[in-house]
């Protein structure tokens, strides 16, 4: 059945892998970015994905930019809640300001584009909701400690939203990635990028399309009894 999904952050990375991914699935897709608007326009023309721009840790900004893809597109069934951002730094050397950045884009942004969305999935009686969590939220990471707050506190989310809507017809479940081949991995010095995949037992980085799939069964009518889950997609990388 055709829907309409909305993919935060949703024209770069892993996020533009899963705009094109539920496009194949039949469903029409709206993605969002933050800033970039020669990227955005670059991928609307390879795609035909159309592009929105708000910032996800402005609520009112959120809000307004939810009710003009569904007045152009049609109720929101998907949410694919994927924008994130880091502000590395060790835990002495980080300042309030790099704390509360991620918190508000990483966290707050998932409260501010799903709950807009979930009056109108509670009344239809269906909904997709899909968070794309770190497998550094399940672990840690040094110089991390903002951003493996914000994403262990979506796996939080996740789970107390799937225990709300499942009465609903609604789902909500989490993806974990490990460390994936997007532009931000592959510009890091190439030994580096050697250390991370040796701590990988694949032995290789994860691809976007690898996530994607992930992202297009959960919005799937098949995926209705998976409620609350986190996929772990980290080639081996960490066990929860």
């Amino acid at each position: 059945m055709t829907r309409t999904a909305l993919v935060t952050g949703g024209s770069r990375g892993i996020g533009a892998a899963i705009s094109k991914a539920l496009k194949a699935e039949g469903h029409t897709v709206a993605a969002t970015y933050a800033g970039n608007d020669e990227a955005a326009a670059a991928f609307t023309k390879e795609t035909g994905i159309q592009t929105y721009k708000w910032n996800v840790a402005d609520y009112e900004e959120s809000a307004a930019g939810i009710a003009k893809v569904e007045a152009d597109l049609g109720p929101i069934d998907i949410v694919v809640a994927n924008a994130g951002i880091t502000r590395d730094a060790p835990f002495h050397k980080m300042t309030p300001d790099q704390w509360k950045e991620v918190i508000d884009t990483n966290l707050t942004g998932v409260f501010n584009t799903v709950h807009p969305v979930w009056p109108g999935m509670r009344e239809r009686k269906f909904g997709r909701v899909i968070v794309i969590s770190s497998i550094n939220g399940q672990k840690g990471q040094f110089a991390q400690v903002n951003y493996a707050a914000t994403k262990a506190g979506d796996l939080g989310i996740v789970k107390s939203l799937a225990q709300e809507g499942a009465r609903a017809g609604i789902t909500a479940n989490a993806i974990c990635p490990g460390y994936i081949a997007t532009e931000m991995v592959m510009a890091v010095p190439e030994k580096v990028r050697e250390s991370i995949i040796a701590q990988i037992p694949a032995g290789r980085l994860g691809e976007p399309e690898e996530i994607a799939r992930c992202v297009a069964f959960l919005a799937s009518d098949d995926s209705q009894f998976i409620n609350g889950s986190t996929i772990s997609a980290n080639g081996a990388q960490f066990f929860v």
